[in-house]
């Protein structure tokens, strides 16, 4: 498919200016569909990563004390490039993730979405004055941004995850070193560079791309970045904690996913279904939001069951370019995950009712698959699966169901069908989850709230709530 490639930036961007790594060394991007090496990226050395950190602070000052009305402007303008070069945007994404096309350009209006609410958003910034304590004093409430922002972001949405960030810490004052995943930095990078050509001062925005512990360990240790927003793993996560608690900073961790999609007997069977192919199979089932572990109701699994069968053994397997459903896996390390998590479950009695193996196009394809007979004692009841595999569990009590659904360490999204209103209540509270999605299966927007508890982090990305993650509140008490 063709699109303009002179957009494509494979260059680091530190106060303004496009570099390589001053040692020359680099990093190979591949196509996950072909296996080829289709670019590469700097590999910055550590006095690069301090150079890109010094220069978001030098433009701290002049940035956060510009107006509301000039941010929503750049913002805006930001906004119509991302539009108008939206099909270039989605075929890098294809190129170098391997999701289909129309997936990837879905992708692109969904980062947009971020980018203009949290332009229309920043008019909305307000302070509060309090009823004072004390005689003749006044009481105000203002909020400032934060400052400086670490941001690192995966590899499995690379422009959906940079706007949900970039544009919330744009608006409300805050200057950026970003780290995108090396296994897809080019639409990260092209994006920015769009925000740089809308008129986003020198200094404000600065990508950075390199060994991921380095340059984690780097934003985490600097005194000048006073937050982290990570999207990923949460074993990275949990290091990235640790290694800020030297400097107390402001956290924002989406970590790993672990979802339950529960259908009740009562619920509708065709509509479940089709939200059980939404909420497992987008991006071949590589989300954090993805339905890990499907919970049926014994009264309907049958039926469900042979539903899901026929929707399954329909998709079409190929290149994102290609009329498509599901593209290939980011890489062999993920590949070899489905082929251990499937050994597991059949070992300790799963069967395999579709799929189950390599795909036949050989690379990192790998056949949709629908286990059943699955139980809390196979990996894949508690790892989190990152792939086209459907683990069936069987019910009968609602009780049994949620403590089923909520016995993991994550808590990030939970899906359940049914259409008893007392049971949708009771459900929905007791489930420990962030986000919980009923009788819906895609259900994150850039007006709501994304973020999860336990071990899948803290802080909210999107809606009013995501732009309060890069502000501050400060009390100030006038006395006469």
């Amino acid at each position: 498919m063709e699109f303009d490639r002179t957009l494509i930036k494979n260059q680091c961007l530190i106060n303004g200016k496009w570099v390589d790594s001053t040692d020359n060394k680099v990093i190979d991007v591949t196509n996950p569909a072909t296996g080829e090496k289709i670019n590469q990226i700097p590999h910055l050395t550590e006095n690069q990563i301090e150079e890109a950190i010094q220069s978001a602070n030098n433009a701290l000052p002049a940035w956060k004390n510009t107006t509301a009305a000039e941010r929503t402007k750049l913002l805006k303008n930001w906004l119509q490039l991302v539009e108008k070069h939206a099909h270039d945007l989605a075929c890098m994404i294809v190129e170098e993730q391997g999701k289909p096309y129309a997936e990837a350009l879905g992708e692109v209006h969904y980062a947009a979405s971020y980018i203009e609410f949290y332009q229309e958003e920043i008019k909305r910034i307000s302070g509060d004055i309090l009823p004072s304590p004390f005689p003749k004093s006044r009481v105000f409430i203002n909020k400032q941004p934060v400052g400086v922002v670490g941001i690192i972001t995966p590899w499995n949405f690379p422009i959906a995850m940079m706007a949900r960030k970039v544009a919330p810490a744009l608006a409300a004052g805050c200057t950026c070193v970003i780290k995108p995943d090396e296994k897809t930095p080019l639409s990260a990078f092209t994006i920015i560079a769009l925000a740089q050509q809308a008129g986003i001062p020198t200094g404000v925005l600065n990508v950075v791309s390199g060994n991921p512990a380095e340059i984690g360990n780097a934003l985490c240790k600097s005194n000048l970045v006073r937050k982290i927003s990570f999207t990923g793993s949460t074993k990275i996560g949990k290091l990235l904690m640790q290694q800020s608690a030297d400097t107390v900073k402001k956290l924002s961790l989406e970590l790993g996913g672990n979802a339950p999609f529960i259908v009740f007997e009562d619920a509708d069977i065709e509509q479940a279904v089709e939200g059980l192919i939404q909420a497992k199979f987008r991006n071949g089932g590589q989300t954090c939001v993805c339905a890990n572990r499907i919970f049926v109701h014994k009264d309907i699994l049958a039926e469900f069951s042979d539903k899901l069968q026929a929707k399954v053994k329909a998709f079409k397997i190929g290149n994102g370019f290609e009329q498509s459903d599901i593209g290939p896996l980011i890489n062999q390390q993920a590949f070899d995950k489905m082929l251990y998590l499937i050994a597991d479950a059949c070992d300790k009695g799963a069967e395999i009712t579709t799929g189950g193996k390599p795909h036949q196009l050989g690379g990192t394809y790998f056949e949709p698959t629908i286990l059943s007979g699955v139980n809390n004692k196979m990996e894949i009841f508690s790892e989190e699966i990152f792939g086209p595999i459907a683990s069936i569990i069987s019910f009968t009590d609602t009780e049994e169901v949620i403590a089923m659904s909520n016995d993991t360490k994550q808590g990030l999204a939970a899906y359940f069908y049914s259409k008893d209103m007392n049971r949708i209540w009771q459900v929905a509270e007791a489930l420990e989850y962030g986000i919980v999605g009923i009788n819906r299966g895609a259900i994150s927007s850039a007006w709501m709230p994304f973020g999860g508890i336990k071990e899948s982090g803290q802080g909210r990305e999107g809606s009013k709530y995501g732009i309060e993650e890069y502000l501050e509140t400060k009390y100030i008490c006038l006395g006469e």
